[in-house]
Formats: C-alpha cells, structure tokens, sequence
C-alpha cells in the first residue's frame, strides 16, 4: 500500500508531548476546536495551514506524555497522512493505530526536512525522498495496516460485523 500522491513535510523536535497536540485547555470541547490548538505552542501556524496528505517529521520520543487519544485524533481530523519519528510513546502508538494514523517508525527520518515532499511505500515500508532516496521503515504489522486502511478500529469492527450481516 502506498498512500497516494506526494506529502509535504512538516519538520519537529524530539520528545513532542501529547499536551502540544492536544493542549489541556481546548480538552474541554470538541475535536474540532481542539485541532484547531494542534501544536500552537510549538507551532503557531500548524493547525491553520496544515493540509490534508501532509505529514509530520519528528524526533524521537513521539507523542509522549498522557494518554489522551485526542492527541491522535487531531491529527487525523487535520488530515495528516502519517508521522514519520525513530520512536513513539507506546500509548500513543496504539492510540494512534486505532485512529487510522499511520505511525512509520524510521531513524533515518533526520535526514528529512520543514517542506520537502516525499512519497510513502506502506509496504516496504519507506520513505522516498526528493532525490529519489529509500529511507526504510520498520515494518507495521499487516493488522495494523487493517486499521489505517479501514479508518481505524471502530470503522474496522462496524466493515466486519456488515459483512458477518450478508453473510448470515
């Protein structure tokens, strides 16, 4: 699976806390207005000129902090295609899975950088850069692959219990 078309790169830090994609002060409302404070202490411009299909460059350490699944809904909602770090919090990781987020595990994502455009190999998994150069990814296990195509989980559950309808 390749996520079609090419995405524009928004380059961040290491060690990015849930509390900057989802500050405690928007918690309150719904996920729309929380999108609309993703990273604003970090980047003030995110939320606003963020596009859908563009993916997030991080350091390591991605998406520490609290357990809120909203950090992850977010970024979803913002139209995000992937995150590209070396390492993720395990919290936010399942989070993110269950969202249909895809979370491409690459050390060499350094290399990448705020603007350039690449293209996504799921499969392999890589990373293609603008020269044309194969950053290799950890591999994501076919059922979480599932999730990201499906939606996420819970679109996951309802596509299977339609077809266990039709077929009964």
């Amino acid at each position: 699976m390749s996520l079609p078309g090419k995405h524009r790169v928004w380059r961040l830090g290491a060690d990015i806390d849930t509390d900057a994609l989802a500050p405690g002060h928007a918690m309150k409302h719904g996920i729309d207005t929380i999108a609309g404070h993703c990273l604003e202490a970090i980047r003030p411009d995110f939320a606003r000129d963020v596009r859908p299909g563009d993916v997030i460059v991080a350091g390591p350490n991605f998406g520490i902090g609290s357990s809120r699944e909203q950090a992850a809904a977010v970024l979803v909602k913002l139209g995000v295609a992937a995150v590209i770090a070396p390492s993720y919090s395990g919290l936010y990781f399942r989070n993110a899975f269950n969202l249909g987020l895809l979370l491409l595990t690459c050390p060499q994502a350094v290399v990448l950088r705020e603007g350039d455009v690449v293209e996504i190999d799921a499969v392999a998994p890589a990373v293609v850069t603008p020269d044309g150069t194969r950053l290799e990814c950890e591999p994501v296990p076919s059922f979480l692959m599932d999730m990201v195509r499906a939606g996420g989980l819970l679109n996951q559950l309802r596509q299977h219990a339609g077809k266990k309808e039709n077929n009964v």
